[in-house]
């Protein structure tokens, strides 16, 4: 038997951190920065079109990757998988993942190339699908996910919401093909899916259903709308039985858990949740400080801080939960 085994993470944010005051002026908004800080504990985030930069969701993750690949030690000529989780993506059409191994191995190779795209729940099932290929394959090696997100592609212009939620940002990690005796190594994973909660919050247009045309663009229906107010309680409900029902799964149990992960939207929600379990807050780690909330890119932003600031060691068991829009959510537990 064998099994994956993360040996490598790696982050980017572009520009310099915009706070809440000067995030104000460079989007033309008004909110409340205090009430925002002190909730969901949002201070600072990148944004590369307020920083007038030509990045966007393709350059964010080759670099996070790129950064993984070098802590991992591991040459990209080497990489067999390439799975990145976004739900903004750089087209429609071609995926990123095909984007960045392009990028990375610079020509046709026998890697294989795919996006998942699940909302903000993407890079949890994009690892759980990564680390079951290499377990299942013994032709793999190494593999590469990486979450990205780029909603503020998708802000329109007054948008206080959107501007003072969402920023810019990636996290990756390198799998390995590990025996089954190595001590670290992926568990298992959960997902849950409601897709009759499809109409809260979306970029709706640019699809099938809705192309975008110039009456669309005339009316302001395109890029980030909220089409419904989010139950402000869906995650507390949501992540504690989720996180119980994961370690279940493997035979564990919240007390044989080293550290949690959470979709990085709101501190005091998950401030309230480690409540509920009944573990302390050194036991999860947080970046919505100075990342702002970066969706799909947000739990391997917090993972690799987690792991480089010596909150996660080697050995610890850790649980990732993320959860989206639609709504889709997705968690994994792996020992590292």
């Amino acid at each position: 038997m064998a099994k994956a085994r993360i040996i490598g993470t790696g982050v980017y944010a572009p520009g310099e951190p915009i706070d809440n005051r000067e995030l104000m002026k460079l989007a033309g908004i008004e909110f409340d920065a205090a009430k925002h800080e002190e909730k969901l504990g949002i201070r600072s985030r990148h944004i590369a079109r307020l920083r007038g930069m030509s990045e966007t969701t393709a350059d964010f993750a080759e670099k996070a990757a790129r950064a993984a690949l070098a802590d991992a030690g591991v040459d990209p000529k080497d990489v067999g998988l390439f799975v990145v989780g976004t739900d903004t993506p750089e087209y429609v059409s071609p995926a990123t993942a095909i984007l960045v191994q392009g990028r990375l191995q610079c020509g046709e190779t026998d890697a294989g190339a795919y996006d998942v795209g699940a909302s903000c729940a993407s890079f949890t099932i994009a690892l759980d699908q990564a680390a079951r290929v290499l377990a299942t394959e013994p032709g793999l090696r190494y593999a590469v996910v990486a979450g990205v997100y780029d909603m503020p592609a998708h802000i329109r212009p007054g948008d206080a919401f959107g501007w003072s939620i969402f920023a810019d940002g990636a996290g990756a990690a390198v799998l390995e093909r590990v025996s089954d005796d190595d001590l670290s190594g992926y568990v298992t994973g959960r997902q849950r899916t409601d897709g009759t909660q499809w109409n809260f919050i979306g970029v709706y247009a640019g699809g099938t259903r809705k192309p975008v045309t110039r009456e669309l663009l005339e009316a302001g229906q395109y890029g980030l709308e909220l089409l419904q107010k989010l139950p402000g309680d869906r995650n507390v409900k949501l992540w504690p039985p989720l996180v119980r029902s994961t370690l279940e799964k493997a035979g564990k149990t919240i007390e044989d858990l080293d550290h949690v992960i959470f979709t990085q939207i709101n501190r005091s929600v998950i401030e309230e949740v480690m409540g509920i379990l009944g573990l302390p807050m050194e036991r999860t780690t947080c970046v919505m400080d100075r990342y702002g909330y970066t969706g799909s890119g947000c739990v391997p932003m917090a993972l690799h801080h987690a792991v480089k600031e010596g909150r996660i060691r080697r050995g610890d068991l850790v649980c990732l939960v993320a959860s989206g829009a639609g709504f889709a959510v997705g968690s994994n537990l792996f020992v590292y």
